[in-house]
């Protein structure tokens, strides 16, 4: 999910329909937490709204919500590349209880006319009591 500059290039106005897939506006749902007035309170709203940072180019939040042991320093965006739709296809522990949790997942795109998507298991864990993401799950 990374390639070609750091800085947002795509927005998402306030109203319009969240990139995650949840019902609510961007601003009432990932808005609120790429611009820290909220955490995600699971690891696979966490997931949602790392998805949603994708779609709209945004690298602080990706870096910030990215384990400091995993995280890059820093993070490019294919220009062509547009995030379409998020698919959750489970998620396992995550939540307010847990300190770790795993969500898989299909992050749906259009890439130079042509469709296609990206298939991970992700582990998350909390770090300083936030979750974040540690990295794809391996077998």
């Amino acid at each position: 999910m990374t390639r070609n500059s750091a800085r947002p290039t795509v927005t998402a106005r306030p109203a319009s329909p969240c990139p995650c897939g949840l019902d609510a506006s961007y601003r009432d749902c990932c808005g609120r937490l790429h611009s820290g007035q909220a955490a995600a309170p699971t690891a696979e709203r966490l997931m949602r709204s790392r998805f949603s940072a994708f779609a709209v180019r945004d690298a602080a939040y990706l870096l910030r919500t990215w384990h400091s042991t995993t995280r890059p320093s820093g993070i490019e965006f294919e220009p062509d590349q547009q995030w379409t739709r998020l698919e959750i296809v489970g998620a396992t522990d995550g939540s307010a209880f847990h300190t770790e949790g795993m969500v898989e997942f299909r992050a749906h795109y259009r890439l130079h006319g042509h469709t296609d998507s990206q298939h991970e298991v992700s582990r998350f864990v909390r770090e300083d009591a936030l979750w974040v993401y540690l990295g794809e799950a391996t077998a």
